[in-house]
């Protein structure tokens, strides 16, 4: 015969008994999760490097491929700094989503001042909810909304020391895992021209928004590495080099304006 707990220790054996409301919620998660709907949109929440970011079906789920792209970014933006003795150096984030990479570049690089840009309002809602739980670096983030460099102050033009963006570069033609067609949002995904579209504007286009020795990076297809290296070296840049992903696969370049 088991007898029942009592005393001072009852609750602890037992357990605080959970509210209709908190098994609700957890029931309707379970529903979401069995559904198809990807675990980092139930919860609502998801780690990138040292941040503890929203997300829902307006952005991508961030990714650890990604987290080495804003790695990469940072490492370039601490470079300048330090070669500055600790002067400003100027960030954007293009296409930033939930605002992964421009928040961490924000939050790990003091001397930084970013700017985020989406042409999705949906999308920088997001990034804004995540700029306010940044604390106090949040007051060296701009977010704005526009296409690519549209979005960017005119008077800004030759400025920025790094631009960064993890652009759509999947073709729209190739088929995704239903867990990705089905909700991650498409135009933050796909491009035409195999994949390459977006990221041919951002190389053809970076060359004038970027200060002396500025830097360009980007994400993309591991089979789109080479070509696009190729294009900046076209495009007039130096130093253009291919970094992997944390699985080894070709996953960015890093490509220099000439000082």
């Amino acid at each position: 015969m088991v007898e029942e707990a009592s005393g001072a220790g009852a609750d602890e054996e037992l357990g605080v008994l959970v509210t209709e409301r908190g098994m609700a919620h957890h029931d309707s998660m379970v529903a979401r999760r069995l559904a198809g709907e990807p675990l980092q949109y139930v919860l609502g929440r998801w780690g990138f490097r040292t941040l503890d970011l929203m997300v829902d079906r307006r952005v991508l789920i961030p990714r650890p491929e990604t987290e080495v792209v804003a790695g990469l970014a940072l490492q370039e933006a601490d470079r300048i700094a330090a070669a500055r003795g600790g002067a400003t150096v100027l960030v954007a984030d293009l296409g930033t989503g939930s605002g992964a990479i421009g928040l961490s570049i924000a939050a790990e690089c003091p001397e930084a001042l970013v700017w985020c840009t989406d042409s999705s309002s949906d999308a920088l809602a997001v990034a804004r909810a995540n700029c306010t739980g940044l604390g106090r670096p949040a007051g060296r983030v701009t977010i704005l909304e526009g296409s690519w460099f549209d979005a960017l102050p005119s008077e800004m033009v030759g400025t920025f020391d790094v631009l960064v963006s993890n652009p759509p570069y999947v073709d729209v033609a190739d088929e995704l895992p239903a867990e990705v067609a089905d909700w991650e949002p498409s135009e933050a995904l796909l491009s035409p021209d195999s994949g390459c579209a977006d990221l041919e504007s951002l190389v053809d286009g970076a060359m004038q928004w970027l200060a002396p020795g500025g830097v360009l990076v980007l994400e993309m297809a591991p089979d789109q590495t080479v070509a696009m290296a190729d294009r900046a070296w076209s495009a007039g840049f130096v130093e253009v080099c291919i970094h992997p992903d944390l699985t080894g696969r070709e996953r960015a370049i890093v490509a220099r304006v000439p000082a």
